[in-house]
């Protein structure tokens, strides 16, 4: 069986008669026992080839359980449909690649089933179609012909092959239509068709030189397919012909710069004779024995002329050669011509520059047009290719000037700066005007020179030096420096301190500077508290000519180190005295005891001082306020207290190290509050050395303060007949005192003249500005809340005459040769100042009404104390008013 779905009708009768062999030789196979099938080449897969279950008496239904398969080397080409038991096919079958040209072509093939097993062999014939057409084993044959030859002569041609075999093979020849040749094509009973090539008509070369003719092949299919052979006839010549050029004169320009075997121009003679006497040989005929001939030689076979030697247009700029050609026959025959050759000029040698003359250094302040160096260019080309343009690539404060045809000056063409660039890399480009144009560059190093035209700087024009007091004589505080963009002497700094009148004279007593390396070198140690800041300028000059300069104000700032303890103020800082203070016994809890006040000559931190108390162990009587220095009770008296309490105050300061001061107090607890009397103390007068300029200043506030003075004191005098608060209404100025007991500190060669009582709440702080205070000089009064008091008239010296004199009614007559002047901010007649001072035997005798006794008398002593305090107020009336 085969499949017939796309075949023509004429293969459609073929295929039937196929199938009718193929039911024959299938009744055949039965007979013999043998399954025999046929099957045309290039069937498609898929193609059926026979029912071979059927074939096979084999049950389909049964197919797939006996596991029935196709086997054996050709089993690769067949598949079989286990459903049905058809035999398909199952890859394309070329019948020429199995059989070659095989007449006979069939495929063995086994079929295997299981159950019993069993092995069945059939066969599968493959039937030829014509799918190959006649080829020749090559394209085309070349046949070589004299022109002389006879007509009748033959030539054997080669033979087509076809993959087909019988009827498909090839089966005759054909050739193209000519006038020289016929084709004889000869059977003669023989299995392959052969054919002969006949000559009909004479030829002639020079006529037709070549014939193509094609020959065709065709087999025995309908419709045929055929193949085809190329045949070249090439027609042999006879030497009856002379070598002629295609034109007598020839024309060529070629460049002066061409190198060796540079083709100038090819020369052609055609000889219409063939092989030998068609074949010419070239040649230059030198009859004059002209060099510039030798320059070119011509190749013998093709003709071309190529340059031999150098050729140089400004030396020759044309040559004419003599060409012969000559064939190679027995009898050789000959021609000539003329070529002539012009040499061209081309632009091939750039410019050449050349600096004649070259100044290397040039100052920073050259003028412009200022000639730097004188530029050669030359360019050996001619005409255009010779005209050179120069000019300078970068952007340079340098131009080029020509001066004289190729000569040219490179001049200065802008403002020099040596700081900005020391030296200048120019460019200079030569550019001819050939096509295309060349250049050449040349590079010239000009160095510039300095000039001192910038002044040292410094980095700012204010300068901070931080110094630690008490640093060691001979160190370096800073080193000043100074930049100066010139170079060698003209950035050789040297440093100064600038006059200041006479302040340049300390100067140099504080500091030394070193003028070459701008060390600045201390002189002596510091001390913060005596000199903080000083200032001075510093001068740095270079060593151009003429010198330059800039200056720096520099700034020393002393640092403040803790190298100061407290000092304890008045009324408690007299050395060597015994500090006592008296409290009633009926004190309660925060009762005012004393306050401590105490100043440090250091700065911030070093001067914040803090109170502490020391007191025997077990007794928590008293306590100190950390930042006031104000000592209060903490409780009530009992009668297990002592009747005299030692105390230390220790006053620290928070430097790093801390340092520290004490003093002691003895409190002693009395019996009322009338029986404690206030002590006043002097403070010594430290006298010390004055300029001049503190002793005018001195001058002139001691003449102020007497005239403020004398109008005070008669303002005085006038109100206090009008107002009892005539005091505070007229009252100097006031000079407080720190919250944390300290005093502000303000120079060290200020002098303080303190006068204190014992109480503080009761007393008056009198502060002397002057170290010799006139005998009634202006007294400044600062009570415990800082406010004022009243103004009073305070001697410097033990005796002194007073105006008036002002007496409080005392229990004991004795403390009336005393002169007590009443405080605004006290209500019993305890004194604010008593002028002179009393001494320590005198205190007891002010103390009145003192009574020693036990518990019992306890009541009667309160009831005295509150009778002395109202007595005290009417005596305090009394004094008002008076």
């Amino acid at each position: 069986h085969f499949n017939s779905c796309q075949m023509s009708q004429d293969r459609r009768q073929f295929q039937h008669w196929i199938y009718f062999l193929f039911l024959v030789s299938h009744v055949w196979s039965f007979a013999s026992a043998q399954i025999v099938y046929s099957l045309t080449e290039e069937s498609s897969p898929g193609t059926t080839v026979g029912n071979l279950a059927k074939d096979l008496h084999l049950d389909v239904q049964e197919l797939e359980t006996r596991g029935f398969q196709i086997s054996g080397p050709n089993a690769r080409y067949f598949e079989e449909n286990k459903k049905t038991g058809i035999l398909l096919v199952k890859e394309r079958i070329d019948r020429e690649q199995l059989c070659s040209r095989n007449v006979k072509c069939s495929l063995e093939v086994e079929a295997i089933v299981k159950s019993p097993l069993n092995l069945h062999r059939f066969e599968v014939k493959i039937v030829d179609i014509n799918d190959n057409a006649p080829t020749f084993r090559i394209p085309q044959i070349v046949l070589n012909v004299s022109e002389s030859a006879f007509t009748g002569e033959r030539y054997a041609l080669p033979k087509a092959f076809d993959a087909d075999v019988g009827s498909y093979s090839v089966k005759g020849y054909k050739l193209s239509q000519n006038e020289h040749f016929a084709l004889d094509v000869q059977n003669s009973g023989e299995p392959t068709v052969s054919a002969e090539l006949v000559l009909q008509k004479a030829l002639d070369r020079e006529k037709q030189p070549i014939i193509k003719l094609t020959l065709t092949a065709l087999d025995g299919g309908n419709p045929p397919k055929s193949g085809t052979l190329q045949i070249t006839i090439n027609v042999q010549d006879v030497n009856d012909n002379i070598p002629i050029f295609d034109k007598p004169l020839y024309k060529a320009r070629v460049p002066e710069n061409s190198p060796n075997d540079a083709t100038v121009i090819s020369v052609h003679a055609k000889d219409l004779d063939e092989g030998p006497n068609g074949e010419i040989l070239y040649s230059i005929i030198n009859h004059d024995s002209d060099n510039l001939v030798d320059k070119f030689e011509i190749n013998p076979l093709t003709g071309d002329i190529t340059v031999k030697g150098e050729l140089d247009h400004e030396k020759s700029n044309a040559v004419e050669i003599r060409v012969q050609a000559k064939d190679k026959g027995s009898s050789p025959r000959a021609s000539h011509c003329k070529v002539l050759v012009e040499i061209t000029d081309v632009n091939d040698n750039p410019p050449e520059i050349s600096v004649t003359s070259l100044e290397n250094v040039v100052r920073e302040n050259a003028p412009i047009d200022t000639m730097v160096g004188l530029i050669t260019v030359r360019d050996n080309d001619a005409d255009n290719n010779g005209v050179v343009q120069v000019r300078i690539l970068d952007s340079v404060p340098f131009k080029i000037k020509n001066t004289y045809k190729n000569h040219y000056s490179l001049v200065v063409d802008g403002t020099l700066d040596r700081e900005r660039a020391s030296a200048y890399n120019i460019t200079i480009v030569a550019t001819d005007e050939g096509v295309p144009p060349l250049s050449s560059t040349s590079v010239i190093t000009v160095h510039v020179s300095d000039v001192n035209d910038n002044a040292p700087s410094f980095k700012e024009p204010l300068l901070n030096i931080f110094v630690k007091e008490n640093s060691p004589v001979g160190t370096v505080l800073y080193t000043l420096s100074a930049d100066d963009p010139d170079v060698e002497e003209n950035a050789k700094i040297t440093f100064s301190v600038v006059n200041i009148s006479n302040k340049n004279n300390i100067i140099q007593s504080v500091i030394n500077l070193n003028s070459e390396t701008g060390d600045i070198v201390s002189l002596q140690s510091f001390n913060y508290e005596e000199l903080k800041t000083f200032q001075f300028k510093v001068q740095a000059t270079d060593s151009g000519v003429p010198p330059l300069s800039s200056n720096v104000t520099v700034n020393v700032l002393i640092l403040d180190e803790n190298d100061n303890n407290p000092t304890i103020l008045a009324p408690y800082s007299e050395h060597g005295s015994v500090n006592s203070e008296s409290i009633p016994y009926s004190a309660e809890a925060g009762y005012f005891v004393a306050k401590i006040r105490a100043v440090d000559a250091d700065s911030g931190y070093n001067a914040l001082l803090s109170y502490h108390l020391s007191e025997p162990k077990g007794n928590n009587l008293f306590r100190i306020g950390t930042s006031t220095g104000e000592i209060r009770t903490k409780r009530r008296m009992s009668d297990n207290d002592l009747k005299t309490h030692p105390l230390v105050v220790l006053v620290s300061d928070n430097g790093e190290p801390s340092l520290s001061a004490t003093v002691s107090i003895d409190v002693v607890v009395v019996e009322s509050a009338a029986d404690i009397h206030t002590q006043f103390r002097h403070v010594t007068i430290k006298e010390e050395s004055f300029s001049d300029l503190n002793l005018y200043l001195l001058i002139a506030i001691v003449s102020v303060s007497a005239i403020f003075l004398l109008s005070l004191i008669t303002l005085i005098a006038v109100k206090c007949h009008r107002t009892d608060g005539s005091f505070s209404r007229y009252g100097a100025p006031m000079i407080t005192t720190h919250p944390d007991g300290s005093w502000s500190y303000s120079k060290a060669t200020q002098q303080y003249d303190v006068c204190f009582s014992s109480d503080t709440l009761k007393s008056d702080v009198v502060v002397f500005p002057a170290p010799f205070p006139p005998a009634d000089a202006e007294l400044i009064s600062i009570n415990g809340g800082d406010t004022f008091t009243r103004t009073q008239t305070l001697p410097n010296k033990e005796k002194v005459r007073h105006k008036s004199r002002i007496c409080c009614k005392l229990k004991d007559a004795t403390c009336c040769k005393y002169k007590v002047f009443r405080s605004t901010k006290t209500t019993s007649c305890g004194a604010a100042s008593m002028y002179p001072p009393p001494t320590h035997t005198s205190i007891p005798a002010c103390i009145a009404g003192r009574k020693q006794g036990g518990h019992n008398g306890r009541q009667e002593k309160w009831r005295e104390r509150e009778r002395d305090r109202d007595k005290g107020k009417d005596a305090n009336q009394r004094c008002a008013s008076s």
